[in-house]
């Protein structure tokens, strides 16, 4: 009966799931089409429309009381940048809400399988945040592409500089030339610029839909050639070429530290393998561990010492360049 009861539960978990993600299109289309109204009424209302009728709402939530209490909170609007940067559809309340929705259901299966309110609260804790880390995934992952897109990009800016096109001409350049994340943000600048924003507001923005260090020593050494004056080509082909160097550092530290990251997988696993085989040789032998209370408070403490080894482990590989 408990496994039926759990196999229901994960069922409407996952119906849930991929309501949530329709609903997530469907919000979408909602506010892109919002959005093309708005605009066709601005055209129509002439040159009488002031700047704040185009000004850019945060939606935390389609329902107005979770917006208002969303938008309360520090982390929402962090969160809110973060989902611009991963370049994700839908508002931060649709992941709260998945999230909570994902920790109370892995907390009631759990509960009617094991009876164990701490293995309750763990398989909570565990299922929960997992929409939230994807879009922190997506985010990460994104931006290692600009990353690595970065140095071409400066030097294509900066040979375009050398042909004698303007600066807005080699970031057109790049724009047209290179994919997704780089084209389309460099295009995005582009069209801030050409429509009369300063440059370096324009760059400021760039640097806030991106998190990048890479990109503040770019933006830097453009606002500060802009104030100072100097070569601006050599002053981007430098900064490409200091930003390979630190590619070629973080790839030496990375093999130096390879050492250290296999040893903790193989200590993580270590216990867990140990345990499975020999369960499979003398389960009478490990049944102590679950049944008895002296096994159940070893395999806690285990558990503790085991994640506390892990945040050691990585921190002390773990190189900032």
């Amino acid at each position: 009966m408990p496994g039926l009861i759990a196999l229901i539960m994960a069922l409407a978990t996952l119906f849930f799931v991929l309501f949530a993600m329709n609903a997530l299109g469907a919000a979408a289309r909602v506010r892109r089409e919002r959005v093309e109204g708005r605009l066709k009424a601005l055209a129509q209302a002439g040159p009488d429309v002031s700047a704040r009728d185009i000004l850019r709402r945060t939606v935390f939530s389609e329902v107005p009381w979770f917006h208002r209490l969303l938008a309360d909170l520090h982390w929402t609007r962090n969160f809110e940048r973060v989902l611009r940067q991963a370049k994700m559809t839908g508002t931060p309340g649709v992941y709260v809400l998945v999230s909570a929705v994902l920790a109370a259901v892995a907390f009631l299966v759990a509960q009617l399988v094991t009876g164990a309110p701490l293995a309750s609260l763990l398989a909570a804790a565990l299922l929960g945040p997992l929409p939230i880390a994807r879009v922190y995934r997506r985010r990460a992952a994104r931006m290692a592409v600009f990353q690595r897109q970065l140095p071409d990009a400066l030097d294509l800016i900066a040979r375009a500089l050398k042909a004698g096109n303007t600066f807005a001409g080699g970031m057109r350049m790049v724009a047209d030339e290179f994919a997704d994340p780089i084209g389309p943000e460099f295009a995005i600048t582009l069209d801030e610029i050409n429509f009369g924003m300063d440059s370096g507001k324009a760059l400021h923005n760039l640097m806030e839909r991106i998190d990048s260090l890479d990109l503040k020593f770019f933006v830097v050494s453009v606002n500060i050639q802009r104030e100072t004056g100097g070569n601006l080509s050599e002053i981007i082909g430098n900064t490409a070429g200091l930003i390979r160097e630190r590619f070629k550092i973080h790839g030496r530290i990375r093999i130096l530290s390879a050492e250290g990251r296999v040893s903790a997988i193989v200590l993580l696993a270590l216990p867990f393998a140990a345990a499975g085989i020999l369960y499979l040789i003398k389960p009478e032998y490990m049944s102590l561990l679950f049944t008895e209370p002296l096994g159940q408070a070893m395999i806690k403490s285990a558990l503790v010492s085991m994640t506390m080894g892990y945040f050691v482990i990585r921190r002390m590989v773990n190189f900032k360049v």
